[in-house]
This record gives C-alpha cells, structure tokens and sequence, in this order.
C-alpha cells in the first residue's frame, strides 16, 4: 500500500488530510515539525511527501533535499503564503506539485490517484534510455545528435513532474510532438492531451473555447458547451503559439494556472481542473514581453521549466535519420519499396531547411510522388534545396539621410523578396493590408518608369514582379 508523509504544525490540518488521504488508500505518517519529518523519512521512505512550505523549524523543501535524489518519492508543497516566485522556485527544485491552502480536495485527490503509478513511470523512461542508445528514438521523437541528446535528459527529468514547461524554438522544430511526449512519459498518460493553437481561434471564441460558456450567454449559445480546460480535467493542455493570445485572456490563463479555478463565459460560478499545461512559441518570449503580446508575469509562471528546441540545421547528423524514417513510413503506406538516390541524400546536408523538420518531411513527400521508379533523384528538389542556396537576410540597412518614403520602399522590397512575391504574407509580416500593398507597388512602378504600372512590373525585383502573378490585384 502506498505511504504519504504529512508535514504540517497545525493539529487540525494535519488530522483533516490524514482522514482524506487514508480514505484513498494510503498509509499515514504524521509530524509537525522538519525534525519530525527527517525522523519519519528514516523510519519509512514514503511514496509522497505532502508537506507545508513554513515550518516551525525551517523551509518544507528541505525535505526534498534530505531525500538526497531518491527516485520516485513525489513532493508536494502547501502553503497559505502563495506567490509566483515561490511556486516557480519549488517547481523548478523538483516539487511534483504546489498546492494553495485552503486546500481544493478535488485537486488534492487528482495528486494522490497518480501517485501509485510512479515506480512504472520511472522503470518506462528507464527502458526508454535504452532505446535511445539503439534506435535514436525517444517517445515518438528522433534524432541522435548531441543538441536532441540534451533536450531528452531534460525531458526525462521534468516529465514525471507536474512543472509547467515553455518549449521555445523555431516553426517546424516538432513542439507539439515534444509536448506529446512529455504527456506520454508523465502520471497524466492515461488521461487527455489536447493541443490547441492559440493563433487560430477566432479572439471573440477563444474565451469560450478555453473555459466553455453557459447556455444563453451569448447569441447561438443554444447549450452548455465545455471549454479545453475542462475537458483536458486530469490530463495535459497543450497551448501552441502562446504570444498570440489576447492579453485580457492570459490574465484570466495566469488565475487558472495559481489556482486551478476558472468561470465559464455566463456564469460566476467557478469551476476547477487539473490541468497540467505545456505552452510553446516559435517567437523570442523575452522580445514577445517587450512588443506587449506576453505579459510578463504570465511568462514568469509558463517559464518554470524552459525547453528550446534545436532547428534542424544544428543536427546534421539527423538529417538522414529522418528522412529515411519519413520515407519508410510512406513506403509502408503506399506498399512500395523506393529509395533515396546517393545523390539526394548527400545534398541533405548543404541546406540550411528554414522550415526544418517539417520542412524536411514536406520535401520527402514531393520527391516520392514525384519519382516514378524506386529511387528518388535530385530534380524533384524544390529551387530552396539547390546547394550553395543562400539565406535571405532579416534585417536591412538604411543609410542615414534616407527619406521615409524611400526607407518604406526598400522595406517593401526586401520583405517581398523574402517571402518570394507572395503579397498577403509581406502584407501580414508589415502589418498593412494586401490592397495597400499592392498600391505602393503600382506607385513605385508608375514614378520610377512613368509608364502604366503592368509594363513597370519587369523592371521590378523578380521576386516583387511574380507578386501580381502569385496573387493578382485585390478585388
């Protein structure tokens, strides 16, 4: 039977969770002091340790540190003095969980129901290193190089905890199936993962979609309707590009995070759930915080354990790995039997791929539909993987005297010709409409050439003249 050591110096608190936790199925030590506790923890080394943060005598993490790195002991924190400084503090010291007092008896009981499952857990990553040595493989990811070894021996540390996790790292670098995995090898696998992208939920939905909203709330609200939170109750929320939710809403993100309470759109009836949550962005957080699209105690709470994924372009030694791996699964699917000319695969490692794992994956795609025999050869390569094939640079330089109108020409050209002519994405990234867009371009052809703006447009940038091909004007 599984044994919880309970630290606390209130006699009644002490007395209320022995009740509790005993109902659950647990052996109960009692002590009221640090002391108490180190004496307790020498008599029986307990499955959990749920202890409070000020104790008469000291800091309840001492505990975590008297435990000298023993395996599978989960500790859990309580406090009536919370603060986000603390909580991330103790997370990031190992904590499994942190618990705000008066305890919420729901939550605590999620707590303890996955405790019993910790040894497994710790025996599956065990066998995972093993799996990793062989195949490269860990979880569903892949990869052997020395910046994925890295990222696996931090992921196999906090994923039995249940510390929030940032991944950072480029578009295409696998954050989702990171995040996936860190589900897979937690004590919430057997319950829900659901990953949400928060840049593409329309801003007047996403509220209702993340804490759900009452029948009547609002117009075409015909039924109660369960947002993301609740329905992810006991297991893991994955909240893709995190930057891109509205502000208002992060505040509301940050009470549920402390608390695990929130309210659905039509009530103020609060509901709870266990949740763990593992945020992502492709963007700089600390950039983010200063263009005001992260608040900043926000990130402070997400960035208790960081994790950056590497861009393909620093695993070299991957390359091949993976697109074999991709290869193989489409053979398996289509039942055939093609392979990579010797060729191919040796000019997978002279691009830099911008849009790395996916990237790659997209790239295998195209070279097996397009070959017709078993080998896939280099002329099905996209113009981006030609050798020797230069990065577009991100930054441009204006010299001093430039007037803005000229400066705001160059600008145009240089973010058109980064995206290849396509006007609706130059337009996002410069913050203007395609229709403006596509007007200053008229404008510029007419004044430089004082002719009619179509012929004007072979004397434009390559990449800016095929723009009025990729799009045409806007209706």
């Amino acid at each position: 039977m599984p044994h919880v050591l309970i630290v606390d110096d209130d006699d009644n608190t002490r007395a209320a969770l022995a009740e509790l936790i005993g109902a659950e199925g647990f052996t109960v030590a009692l002590a009221a002091d640090l002391r108490e506790g180190t004496i307790q923890l020498g008599r029986q080394m307990p499955d959990a340790i749920l202890s409070d943060l000020r104790l008469p005598d000291g800091n309840g993490l001492e505990l975590l540190r008297s435990l000298d790195g023993r395996s599978g002991v989960e500790m859990i924190l309580m406090t009536g003095h919370a603060s986000v400084d603390s909580a991330v503090d103790a997370l990031r010291m190992g904590v499994a969980d942190y618990l705000v007092k008066p305890i919420n008896v729901a939550r605590l009981k999620a707590v303890l129901a996955r405790i019993p499952r910790s040894v497994d857990l710790h025996e599956e990553i065990g066998a995972l290193r093993d799996t990793l040595r062989e195949y490269g493989r860990f979880g569903s990811m892949l990869g052997n190089s020395p910046a994925m070894q890295r990222l696996y021996a931090q992921m196999m540390r906090v994923a039995p905890t249940e510390a929030t996790v940032l991944l950072v790292g480029e578009s295409g670098t696998g954050k989702e199936l990171a995040a996936q995995t860190l589900h897979e090898l937690s004590l919430r696998r057997k319950r829900t993962f659901l990953a949400i992208n928060c840049g593409a939920i329309s801003p007047n939905l996403i509220e209702s979609e993340m804490f759900g909203h009452e029948r009547g709330s609002f117009t075409g609200a015909d039924r109660q309707h369960k947002g993301y939170f609740e329905r992810a109750d006991g297991g893991t929320l994955f909240l893709d590009e995190i930057t891109e939710m509205p502000l208002e809403l992060q505040v509301k993100l940050l009470r549920v995070l402390e608390t695990g309470l929130f309210m659905r759109v039509g009530t103020n009836k609060e509901t709870s759930a266990d949740v763990r949550v593992v945020a992502a962005t492709n963007r700089d957080p600390q950039d983010a915080i200063r263009q005001g699209r992260l608040r900043e105690d926000l990130y402070h709470r997400l960035n208790v354990f960081p994790l950056e994924l590497p861009p393909l372009r620093t695993r070299a030694g991957d390359i091949r790995m993976l697109a074999s791996a991709f290869l193989e699964r489409l053979n398996r699917q289509g039942r055939t039997t093609k392979t990579f000319a010797v060729e191919v695969l040796d000019s997978l490692g002279t691009h830099d791929w911008p849009g790395n794992v996916r990237e790659l994956k997209n790239f295998v795609q195209r070279a097996y539909i397009l070959s017709d025999g078993e080998s896939l050869v280099t002329p099905v390569a996209p113009v981006s993987m030609a050798p020797g094939t230069p990065t577009m640079p991100d930054t441009i330089s204006v010299a001093m005297g430039t007037s803005l109108a000229e400066a705001e020409r160059q600008l145009i050209f240089a973010t058109l010709k980064r995206y290849k002519g396509v006007k609706r994405k130059a337009a996002q990234v410069l913050g203007v409409s395609s229709k403006t867009l596509y007007n200053r371009l008229e404008e510029y052809a007419a004044e430089s050439l004082g002719i009619s703006s179509q012929a004007s447009q072979d004397d434009l940038p390559e990449t800016v003249r095929g723009a009025a091909l990729v799009e045409g004007p806007p209706g």
